[in-house]
C-alpha cells in the first residue's frame, strides 16, 4: 500500500479537549486520503487494542460519563462513506507488539506518549500496572463491562428515535412535557447530537429539562447555551440556533 502523508491543524476550540480535537482532525485526515488516494477502498482497519479500551473507559469514569462513554470504542462504525474498524480491541498491547517482532515489523512511537501531563498517558503508566497486578484479567472484564454498555446504548437510541418520531423536529414542547423527565433528557439528547452534532453537558441539560418545565404559558421564553449554539423557544416547539 503506497504511503499517503496528511499533515493536519489540531488547535482545540473553547470547552475542548486537546485530545479530542486531534482525534477528530486525525480521522477526517483518515478519510479524505482514502477517498482521494484510494477511490475504490471502502473499509479501514484501525490499530487500537484492549489496552486503549480500558484507558478509553476509565477516562470516561473519571469524567462521570453515561453509557455512550462507558461503551467506550465501538469496534465497527461508518462515517465518511467508509467502514471503520477495531480488530485489536481484544488484544493486549504488549501481545500485539511481541507478534510484530516475530514478524520483523518496525512501528513509530509517537513522542508524546511519555507525557504524563495528559491523562491517558498516566493512566497508561501509573494505573495499568496497578491493575494488571490486583486484577489480572482487568482488559477481558473491563471490555465485557464495556460491550454491555454499549448494548444497553443502542435500546436506548432505538427508544430515542422513537420518542424524537412523537415530539416531531423540532420538538414540540407540550409533547415533551408528556414524558417522564428522564426520558424528555434521553430524546433531547438525541436531537441535539443526530441533528446539530452538540452533545449537552450535564448541567446544560439538567437546566433545559427544568426551562422545558416550566413552559406552562405562551410567554415563557428559553435561550439556553448548549454547546456551541443555544436552545431557544420557538412557538411551540424548541429549536436550535448554532
Amino acid at each position: 500500500v503506497p504511503l499517503a502523508v496528511r499533515r493536519v491543524q489540531a488547535g482545540h476550540a473553547p470547552g475542548q479537549s486537546p485530545e479530542d480535537a486531534a482525534r477528530q482532525a486525525r480521522y477526517a485526515a483518515l478519510a479524505e486520503a482514502v477517498h482521494s488516494e484510494w477511490p475504490g477502498v471502502r473499509d479501514v482497519a484501525l490499530a487500537q487494542h484492549a489496552d486503549d479500551q480500558v484507558e478509553t473507559l476509565l477516562i470516561a469514569l473519571s469524567r462521570g460519563a453515561g453509557l455512550p462513554g462507558l461503551a467506550s470504542m465501538p469496534a465497527h462504525w461508518q462515517w465518511q462513506g467508509l467502514n471503520w474498524h477495531r480488530p485489536c480491541l481484544a488484544v493486549p498491547g504488549a501481545a500485539l507488539r511481541e507478534w510484530l517482532h516475530s514478524q520483523g515489523q518496525s512501528w513509530v512511537d509517537d513522542p508524546s506518549n511519555t507525557d504524563e501531563k495528559f491523562t491517558r498517558n498516566r493512566i497508561r503508566a501509573r494505573v495499568l500496572p496497578a491493575l494488571a497486578e490486583a486484577l489480572p484479567a482487568f482488559r477481558e472484564t473491563f471490555a465485557r463491562s464495556a460491550a454491555h454498555a454499549a448494548q444497553a446504548q443502542e435500546v436506548l437510541n432505538e427508544v430515542a428515535a422513537q420518542d424524537l418520531a412523537q415530539v416531531g423536529v423540532p420538538p414540540r414542547i407540550q409533547a415533551l412535557q408528556q414524558l417522564s423527565r428522564a426520558r424528555q433528557a434521553l430524546v433531547l439528547r438525541h436531537w441535539l447530537r443526530q441533528h446539530h452534532a452538540t452533545t449537552p453537558s450535564t448541567a446544560q441539560l439538567h437546566e433545559l429539562l427544568d426551562q422545558v418545565a416550566a413552559c406552562t404559558t405562551r410567554g415563557h421564553r428559553l435561550h439556553l447555551k448548549v454547546g456551541q449554539g443555544f436552545v431557544v423557544r420557538a412557538g411551540t416547539c424548541l429549536s436550535y440556533l448554532a
